[in-house]
């Protein structure tokens, strides 16, 4: 990922909260199958392995998951909020009028290789902690438990899990951090204005010393 120093985000908790946040992944391959790609729920465990590892499963119909089996680097993108910035924003155009439109987006790269599972105890612990985490914040949260013992072993005679250990970690927050402090200010109340939610939480991520 192309990274200006200005935009790198390297602090690992920080990492770990966007990755836990970012809901849906996509993980990419290039394998024998060749360029492949799938959107997934990832868990993430912290405490393995120096930047944490990473867990989830593909349905069993879905081929990709052949190419971790091979041993194939995968790279995981994790996507956060991103705006489209408008140049009026900026303090800088009626100064000069030397501006552009760009992009600002959170966005997190992970790498590694991964080992492929089907053992159906691994499988079940694994869906379970996954459905655990996303049905926090509903009023009355469902269990993998809820539903009949057989129809559960049938799903998951139906997927292939994975863990992926983090071998490399990158994050980019390109929020205007080389712009003038007039400039982000500028974009922030821009976008703290916009009818767009992904703009407004773009904008709660600028952090600017008012």
């Amino acid at each position: 990922m192309y990274c200006p120093a200005a935009f790198r985000q390297d602090d690992l908790p920080t990492l770990h909260q966007q990755i836990r946040g970012s809901g849906l992944a996509l993980l990419s391959t290039a394998g024998s199958q060749g360029l492949q790609a799938s959107h997934l729920p990832l868990l993430l465990e912290a405490g393995e392995g120096e930047f944490g590892t990473l867990y989830g499963h593909f349905a069993r119909a879905n081929g990709h998951w052949r190419d971790l089996a091979e041993g194939a680097e995968a790279l995981v993108v994790f996507s956060g909020p991103d705006a489209y910035v408008h140049p009026g924003w900026y303090l800088a155009k009626a100064e000069h009028g030397k501006v552009v439109p760009t992009w600002n987006y959170i966005a997190v790269h992970a790498w590694g290789q991964a080992e492929v599972f089907d053992e159906p105890e691994r499988l079940l612990q694994l869906v379970s902690r996954l459905s655990d985490q996303h049905e926090r914040s509903q009023a009355r949260s469902w269990s993998v438990s809820d539903a009949p013992g057989e129809y559960i072993d049938a799903m998951l005679r139906a997927i292939v899990g994975f863990a992926l250990p983090i071998r490399r970690l990158e994050g980019k927050w390109k929020l205007g951090q080389n712009r003038s402090s007039a400039d982000q200010h500028g974009v922030r109340a821009g976008l703290a204005a916009s009818v767009n939610p992904r703009d407004r939480e773009l904008a709660a991520c600028m952090n600017l010393n008012d």
